[in-house]
């Protein structure tokens, strides 16, 4: 039996239950004996929760008011018909290109695909995060209309409650597929240890664009504290993508420093510098807006040069 509730209230529920206990997601998750991905599934209101995981989170029945209805296991299947496509979305599937190649980037470093097929109502979802203070001009304005021109799908805006953070979501199937036909799996992007994929790394021009969306979500630039000099940060925690980013970049004629702390590295020569910002540079505005800060002009080509 699935529980159906009001808007926001199966959220709240789960939350007001974590905080009460003060445990993580993946601890409440281990209590209620269901995977992590599902309850996240339930956290986020892209499926009905069971009763029987409503039972264990709702012992004194707080949030019974708040029930709209009670359904049957499958009950979306028998409603459409055991042969209906349910609310698969019809989306594109583009070739190879340089903006699938930026959109993988984006991906890489602030993004995430949920796949659940373990119960009968799965969840296929594609999520960016960003600060909604800083990332979003660059998530409203650049990054939404991109998944929307690639893949002819409706892409939806949202902030998280009492956080400075905001998101883009699909739900699609055949979205979640073929991202992960391209090399992108499901889940936690460190324990899979993801990488830039050979599609993108054969291709220079290809590799540039995905190296920009990495930057653009996972770089950083500022000024050195009393010099008169600049650096451009790139820090993750995925030992696997680090190191791709690296090798990327001195395979497009760029040196970056070592590895240090086990996650990140810089450019900070004048002349690399110079190099990244003409063949790769940011179309994200936070990083934009202190690049002008350093008096750097754009040139005649649009790229931004020291």
């Amino acid at each position: 039996m699935r529980v159906i509730f009001l808007k926001g209230k199966q959220r709240e529920l789960i939350e007001e239950f974590k905080k009460k206990n003060n445990i993580t997601i993946k601890k409440l998750a281990e209590i209620l004996k269901i995977k992590e991905g599902k309850l996240r599934a339930y956290f986020y209101e892209t499926a009905n929760i069971s009763e029987e995981v409503y039972n264990k989170l709702d012992q004194r029945r707080t949030y019974e008011k708040y029930i709209k209805e009670r359904k049957e296991e499958g009950w979306g299947r028998k409603k459409g018909g055991a042969l209906s496509q349910g609310k698969t979305k019809k989306i594109r599937l583009p070739k190879d290109s340089e903006g699938l190649a930026e959109l993988y980037g984006i991906m890489l470093g602030d993004g995430n695909l949920t796949k659940i097929k373990d119960y009968k109502v799965g969840t296929y979802m594609i999520r960016i995060v960003g600060d909604s203070r800083l990332d979003k001009k660059y998530l409203d304005e650049y990054v939404k209309p991109l998944i929307e021109k690639l893949f002819k799908i409706r892409v939806r805006i949202g902030k998280f409650k009492d956080k400075q953070a905001m998101f883009l979501e699909v739900h699609s199937r055949k979205l979640v597929d073929f991202l992960e036909s391209k090399g992108f799996k499901p889940g936690n992007k460190i324990k899979n240890k993801l990488g830039i994929p050979p599609w993108i790394k054969n291709d220079a021009s290809f590799l540039r664009e995905c190296i920009r969306g990495l930057y653009d979500t996972d770089g950083s630039v500022y000024k050195l504290t009393n010099q008169n000099s600049y650096q451009i940060n790139f820090c993750n925690y995925n030992p696997k993508l680090l190191h791709d980013v690296r090798d990327s970049l001195i395979s497009l004629g760029i040196l970056p420093s070592r590895v240090t702390k086990g996650k990140e590295f810089n450019i900070t020569k004048k002349s690399e510098l110079r190099k990244f910002l003409k063949g790769v540079g940011f179309n994200n505005s936070r990083h934009l807006n202190k690049v002008k800060m350093w008096k750097i002009a754009p040139s005649s080509s649009g790229q931004i040069q020291i």
